[in-house]
């Protein structure tokens, strides 16, 4: 199946500092994309892969599950590696997850994180439901498209898939868990008014990630999907500080 202009994978070679992105769960790369490219500008290598079941209908979502989509963000962390000397990783929502769990696969080797509204937990009863009803009951209504400004549309599957929303709250688990084998110093960017993921996930991130230090900084006039909402300049220019801080500025590439 042939992947549609607007939400194919991001590629692009910079200097020796690369930069692994992430988008969120039945999200696309078009969701990330202003970012990869602003980071891209800046002169890093950066990787933004489609994952595993998205990009199509919910239904191919719903067949897939955590460690398919996993196993996408692994990958594009190993060529930027190969091509680079310093590493960063950067989610927003799932994506979040995703890369924090990539931290804690290779701890000492990503330099830092770059979080937006990452999902770790819900207080919603509903949500937890998930695992027990995903037999009967197959989607549910989209959780796509939470932007504050006005005629911004998010491309993402129109129903959420919930066999694998249930697999991503296995994700959750397994992340939550080792939280604290991660080292890599944390920017994380949460919207005060998110109607997707709520407080609860920066509570654990912060209460878990004892070994590095977590930087929260709130945003105040976007939702959930930040990185196309009114505080996307906010992230973006913080994002290449962030990095910049962590490097030595002879490691960026030629601008």
């Amino acid at each position: 199946m042939a992947i549609p202009a607007d939400i194919e994978p991001f590629a692009a070679d910079g200097g020796p500092v690369g930069v692994v992105v992430s988008h969120g769960f039945t999200g696309t790369p078009a969701t990330m994309r202003p970012w990869a490219e602003h980071l891209a500008a800046a002169g890093y290598t950066v990787r933004l892969p489609l994952l595993a079941g998205h990009g199509a209908t919910w239904r191919e979502t719903n067949a897939s599950r955590w460690p398919d989509w996993y196993a996408v963000i692994e990958a594009a962390y190993r060529e930027v590696r190969s091509r680079c000397e310093t590493v960063f990783a950067a989610g927003l929502s799932m994506g979040g997850t995703l890369v924090t769990r990539l931290a804690e696969e290779h701890p000492g080797e990503i330099a830092g994180l770059v979080l937006v509204n990452p999902a770790y937990a819900t207080r919603r009863l509903d949500a937890r439901l998930a695992p027990y009803i995903s037999w009967a009951v197959r989607s549910r209504p989209s959780i796509g498209g939470d932007i504050k400004k006005p005629g911004v549309v998010e491309p993402a599957n129109d129903r959420t898939p919930v066999a694998a929303f249930a697999s991503l709250q296995k994700l959750w688990k397994v992340t939550l868990a080792e939280l604290p084998s991660v080292r890599a110093p944390i920017l994380l960017y949460r919207s005060r008014e998110d109607h997707v993921v709520d407080d609860l996930s920066a509570q654990l991130l912060k209460g878990g990630a004892v070994n590095t230090t977590v930087r929260e900084v709130l945003l105040e006039d976007s939702y959930h999907v930040a990185t196309l909402d009114n505080d996307a300049p906010t992230i973006f220019r913080g994002s290449v500080e962030f990095i910049d801080s962590l490097t030595a500025a002879p490691t960026r590439g030629e601008l």
